[in-house]
């Protein structure tokens, strides 16, 4: 039997390639996310300390939510028709999309005023909390991807055609 060390190099694999590290291991993306989310976690306790919770019902949390589904639609279609997942539009995705927003929305307090509404024998409460949240969460996002990409058809007809990727710079079929 043939050890492994004597099979033959893959011709499509450059064996002597160096192997990039994965995001989640380079001390500089994992800041920008720390960075984004202590202030979407300072951004969402200041907002949930002044909105109102009517009767207890956990209305500060359903905003916030809401709020932060539709930004974070909004955002990633945004980046997504600027180009690739690279440079700039990676920070911002790290900084504001998985660090700010993971942090300004909270499912997790989402799952416990359901149970403090279960708890308190709010059934219906806790339910259309939980609908509201849920389903009004998934139209949020789809509303900003829309507002997003509604952003973008009308800016791409105010300005000539550029690059991929690229704000400004030589346009695509024109002469300079």
């Amino acid at each position: 039997m043939e050890s492994a060390a004597a099979l033959p190099v893959d011709s499509d694999v450059d064996a002597l390639a160096p192997r990039h590290r994965p995001l989640h291991l380079k001390v500089r993306y994992v800041a920008l996310v720390a960075l984004g989310g202590a202030v979407g976690a300072l951004a969402r306790y200041a907002l949930t300390t002044v909105l109102p919770a009517p009767q207890g019902w956990p209305l500060p949390t359903l905003l916030v939510n809401l709020a932060g589904a539709f930004a974070l639609g909004a955002l990633l279609e945004g980046l997504s028709r600027r180009g690739p997942d690279a440079g700039r539009l990676r920070v911002a995705r790290l900084l504001a999309g998985t660090g700010f927003m993971g942090a300004f929305t909270t499912y997790s307090t989402l799952a416990l005023d359901a149970v403090h509404l279960f708890g308190d024998d709010r059934i219906g409460a806790a339910f259309l909390y939980l609908a509201a949240s849920l389903f009004g969460g998934a139209a949020a996002t789809i509303l900003g991807i829309w507002a997003a990409a509604g952003h973008h058809r009308a800016v791409s007809r105010r300005s000539p055609v550029t690059a991929p990727g690229h704000g400004t710079g030589t346009s695509i079929g024109m002469k300079s």
